[in-house]
């Protein structure tokens, strides 16, 4: 009976590989997430504007995005988005670690549709008279947004918020079927060199957990500690 080698993942070569590759995963997360957020933000103004054409565009990538499961993304950003630049930006993309930038942007700009609309139901649980009131003061609709509805909205936003970036770090999982050298790829990349399938997966598995228990706590602390009060 073979037995669970726990020496290989303290340390020794496979160690560093599976250690690379969690923090390879952490850096997916971190990048992916600064671009999802800002974008996110944005889709959900352009679906919340008094502009029919903004609303159209926020609405459309929002219903596009979505529709789309997040392995084909990757793979469009991976095999699609490069041959449409110009030569030099390609050739300076692919002197560069290409899978790792396709990756992050396709799990950033897939995210940034499910965080425009928490954003976008957060900013709609404000009462409207607040919106009312800021106009009837003066301010602008993008003031009146920045200095009076976004500060409450974030209340009722920041939950579903984590809620997206626990699914972004595990969806950075998907990232192994281009070749990026996340966790599960250096995972396969251990298994299949030393042949311990068990030992291998059962490290990410444990890593994926870990992580997704720190950022479920993180909202549970934050539901507790700035309860939402409805008015």
């Amino acid at each position: 009976m073979t037995t669970f080698d726990v020496q290989m993942l303290l340390s020794g070569q496979y160690h560093d590989m599976l250690v690379a590759g969690f923090k390879m995963s952490l850096q997916y997360l971190f990048y992916a997430f600064w671009i999802a957020l800002p974008l996110g933000l944005v889709i959900a103004l352009c679906r919340l504007s008094p502009f029919k054409a903004l609303r159209w565009i926020g609405a459309t990538y929002v219903e596009l995005i979505r529709s789309i499961p997040l392995l084909a993304h990757m793979l469009f950003w991976y095999f699609g988005v490069p041959e449409l630049l110009p030569t030099a930006w390609k050739e300076a993309l692919y002197a560069g670690p290409v899978e790792s930038i396709c990756a992050v942007v396709a799990l950033g700009v897939y995210t940034a549709a499910y965080m425009a609309e928490d954003i976008r139901s957060g900013i709609r649980a404000v009462p409207a008279v607040q919106m009312e009131a800021s106009r009837a003061l003066g301010l602008t609709y993008m003031r009146t947004m920045r200095l009076v509805i976004l500060p409450q909205a974030l209340r009722f936003t920041v939950p579903p918020l984590i809620s997206q970036t626990l699914n972004m770090w595990k969806g950075t999982s998907i990232a192994t079927v281009i070749g990026a050298a996340e966790m599960m790829y250096q995972a396969g990349q251990v298994e299949s060199q030393s042949f311990r399938s068990f030992e291998a997966f059962a490290f990410a598995s444990v890593a994926y957990l870990a992580v997704s228990l720190v950022i479920t706590f993180a909202a549970i602390w934050f539901q507790r500690r700035y309860p939402v009060r409805t008015m």
